[in-house]
């Protein structure tokens, strides 16, 4: 009779490529929702800044509702602030959901950018706070789930310290001027990564959003992009994951080229397709809709689409984003509830 593996062994498992006895349900993107923040007395404006409410915040999910993670941090400004972008808490909202956000870019144009990456990566700016907030997880919960760590991809990272329709333009008029700052961009990322990793991550995903299929042709991600998320998976001990937002169809195979151990996509990602284009030894993780669906739909919705995207190919259901904290409990636990039901495996 096989022995049930616990979440961080049919996680760990799943990205090995080994036998695992159910397809896992958890994200290597945001995951707190307001009912476990209640519940632990914490309020969402207050997580960022702290390590201690940042590693709670974490772990709630996985203990209140058995979502197979505890991955930090919660927003984008992690790696601009370091380089020098004032962030904005908006510590006045105390009961709404708002994320922080860069007050100023450190310029509007790439030509005027003048980047100091500071000798200590993992002394500046919030990176500490990061990284305690990793090892309190590694220490409470660590031997029962994978812990992740997020790090913006590069170009994502470019859009948050210059101004993103610039960058848009620039990919397409002067992609020489874009390669230049995103190979600035790509240590950033890699010394970052490592620090996560050190502080006892399990597994890292790059999150680089401002690239998909709304924003920027197959081609321009293609010749500009990829490149350079290709150099730092290279550079990322396993695992680790690539997601992107948006239309995702068009690249998925170049996005399956870059080298990580998974792809993320979205629920404007036909999964189905996917799998036949990338073939079945490539991990897709998705493809939930964490909005329309997570909070705005119904438990017998959540698990239909639960069902529909293990019938067409996941191989983890995984929110197609961060989830977004206003989800209710019970879509939760139809979520995880689903997964179980309709992803036993062997």
């Amino acid at each position: 009779m096989k022995t049930e593996l616990n979440s961080r062994e049919r996680v760990l498992r799943l990205f090995r490529k080994e036998e695992i006895d159910c397809i896992p349900v958890f994200s290597g993107l945001g995951n707190v929702i307001v009912d476990g923040l209640e519940r632990n007395g914490l309020r969402f404006i207050d997580l960022h800044s702290d390590a201690r409410k940042m590693a709670t915040a974490a772990a709630s999910t996985f203990q209140l509702y058995g979502f197979e993670c505890a991955t930090v941090p919660f927003d984008f400004g992690i790696e601009p602030q370091a380089l020098g972008c004032e962030v904005n808490f908006y510590p006045h909202y105390d009961t709404n959901i708002i994320y922080p956000t860069i007050k100023k870019n450190l310029a509007e144009h790439i030509q005027d950018l003048d980047i100091h990456v500071p000798s200590d990566l993992a002394k500046a700016g919030r990176i500490p706070v990061v990284t305690e907030a990793i090892r309190l997880l590694k220490e409470e919960v660590g031997k029962q789930v994978a812990v992740g760590a997020i790090i913006l991809g590069p170009y994502t990272l470019a859009g948050q310290i210059t101004d993103p329709g610039n960058m848009a333009k620039l990919a397409f008029k002067k992609p020489d001027m874009v390669h230049k700052l995103l190979d600035i961009l790509d240590e950033v990322e890699i010394e970052t990564a490592r620090i996560y990793k050190e502080a006892g991550a399990d597994y890292i995903t790059m999150h680089e959003m401002a690239a998909g299929g709304e924003i920027l042709s197959p081609r321009m991600f293609k010749s500009v992009v990829k490149p350079h998320i290709e150099r730092i998976i290279a550079a990322i001990p396993s695992p680790k994951v690539l997601h992107m937002c948006g239309d995702t169809d068009a690249i998925v195979e170049d996005m399956a080229a870059c080298g990580a151990d998974g792809i993320s996509v979205e629920q404007k990602n036909h999964i189905a397709e996917s799998r036949k284009k990338v073939g079945p030894d490539v991990l897709i993780l998705g493809n939930i809709d964490t909005f329309k669906l997570m909070v705005n739909g119904t438990p017998e919705d959540v698990e239909n689409a639960v069902k529909e995207a293990i019938a067409n190919g996941v191989d983890a259901v995984w929110p197609g984003c961060d989830l977004w904290p206003t989800v209710s409990k019970e879509n939760m636990e139809a979520l995880v509830a689903a997964t179980r039901k309709y992803g036993k495996l062997g």
